[in-house]
C-alpha cells in the first residue's frame, strides 16, 4: 500500500527554518503578538510576520484579533514534542558524524 507523504512533506518543509522553529518554541507557553515575539527573539517585524504567515499557512499556528492586535497561537501543542524528537535526533546523529 502506497502512503501519500505529500502533507508530511509540507509541515517538514515549513519546519525546515531555524527562525520558523524559534518562533514555535517561543509559543509554548502561550499566544503573543508579533512584536512579543520579534522583541523576544531579536528578529525584525517584517521578518517575523513573514514567518507567522508561512506558519499559519501550513496550520501550525492559528489567531485571534482582539482591536487592533493579532494574537498567535499554535494549532496543536503535539509540535513541541515533535520538534523535540528532532532536536533530539539531530544532536545523537551530529555526535556520531565523522564525515560532511
Amino acid at each position: 500500500m502506497k502512503r501519500d507523504l505529500k502533507p508530511v512533506a509540507f509541515l517538514a518543509k515549513c519546519l525546515a527554518d531555524e527562525n520558523r522553529l524559534r518562533i514555535l518554541l517561543s509559543l509554548k507557553n502561550g499566544e503573543k503578538a508579533v512584536t512579543e515575539i520579534a522583541e523576544e527573539l531579536g528578529l525584525s517585524q517584517p521578518l517575523v510576520s513573514h514567518h507567522l504567515k508561512e506558519l499559519r499557512r501550513s496550520l501550525l499556528l492559528k489567531i485571534e484579533r482582539r482591536g487592533p492586535f493579532i494574537f498567535y497561537e499554535m494549532t496543536d501543542p503535539q509540535i513541541l514534542q515533535i520538534i523535540e524528537a528532532l532536536d533530539s535526533l539531530a544532536t545523537r546523529l551530529l555526535a556520531n558524524r565523522t564525515l560532511f
